[in-house]
């Protein structure tokens, strides 16, 4: 069984790469500290930490344990506090796990207003998450809703999803630009331009994506910039630096030095999703997917589900 504050120190002491400065961290001795990571290497029976004179450096499997020792850290820290939320007789509270779009929607503000006057005070821990990291939170139990850009694994068989909403692409352009006042845009209009592409953190071979659909849809792209985000490539966007298409969720009211045009030939979007265990441990939980999955069916204009279950 492992011992939760031998990993703490363990943590600690990799973060520090030197003993001492984590036992001042830690606020122990640098003897017990030192006993207390050669008894978790015994333990496992695995060296974790390649010492020096000066410092100490992880292992490679040193590296690959604080990786899950870390993931369990957090999850036993997470399980604390519910076990002390039940306590108080709230019902545990949430942990929601999103990405960007959830916010640039305004879907997920929407849902937890809703929820703060169901059930005012009622504690909610938000948590920036990539998809793969939102999965296994769910898998875990450390999460209880995921708003996610695409849906989990079909092969699994824990996590149960519905398509919120899909929030279609626009082009920006500068406020001085030829195509802001144009009467229409054509594909050979945008070839060869100066473009600034939104990266997708959540797919590794996103520009090549990115490319695929501009060739598809007529032109070729000349990316200058790669933005992390969309407000940064709108920033850009007015400084005149090019062009970037950006979700309509976005662009909602005036946008100084940007004008923004749509493109009926250009039909792609930025989905979102909301995923969860299919096993509800606490009412509150399938009480705010109800309330998610209404925000998305009002987003959406639709009613019921708002979206397609998988």
């Amino acid at each position: 069984m492992l011992d939760l504050r031998q990993l703490r120190y363990f943590v600690t002491v990799a973060e520090e790469e030197h003993v001492g400065r984590a036992a001042e961290r830690l606020h122990i001795s640098q003897s017990p500290l030192s006993r207390q990571i050669a008894q978790l290497e015994k333990n496992l029976g695995l060296t974790l930490f390649e010492r020096g004179q000066q410092r100490i450096r992880l292992t490679s499997d040193g590296r690959v344990f604080l990786a899950e020792a870390t993931a369990l850290l957090q999850h036993a820290g997470r399980l604390e506090n519910l076990g002390r939320r039940l306590g108080r007789g709230d019902e545990g509270g949430l942990c929601i796990g999103y990405v960007g779009d959830a916010m640039h929607t305004g879907l997920l503000p929407r849902a937890l207003r809703t929820l703060n006057e169901e059930r005012p005070g009622i504690h909610v821990a938000l948590y920036d998450l990539t998809a793969a990291q939102q999965f296994e939170g769910l898998r875990r139990r450390s999460l209880d809703i995921a708003l996610v850009p695409e849906a989990p694994p079909g092969s699994d068989p824990d996590l149960r999803s519905t398509l919120l909403l899909k929030d279609p692409l626009m082009l920006t352009v500068p406020s001085g630009h030829p195509l802001a006042d144009a009467a229409g845009i054509r594909p050979a209009d945008l070839d060869g331009r100066p473009w600034i592409a939104v990266q997708d953190s959540q797919d590794q071979v996103w520009r090549d994506d990115f490319v695929a659909a501009c060739a598809a849809a007529g032109f070729t792209p000349d990316i200058r910039f790669e933005a992390p985000e969309p407000l940064t490539a709108l920033g850009l966007v007015a400084s005149g630096l090019g062009n970037a298409f950006v979700q309509k969720s976005m662009l909602h009211g005036g946008l100084p030095d940007v004008a923004v045009r749509e493109l009926p030939w250009f039909q792609r979007t930025v989905p979102l999703w909301a995923a969860w265990h299919r096993t509800d441990l606490r009412p509150v939980v399938a009480s705010f997917r109800t309330t998610v999955l209404a925000a998305g069916a009002e987003e959406t204009g639709t009613h019921g589900s708002g979206g397609q279950e998988v």
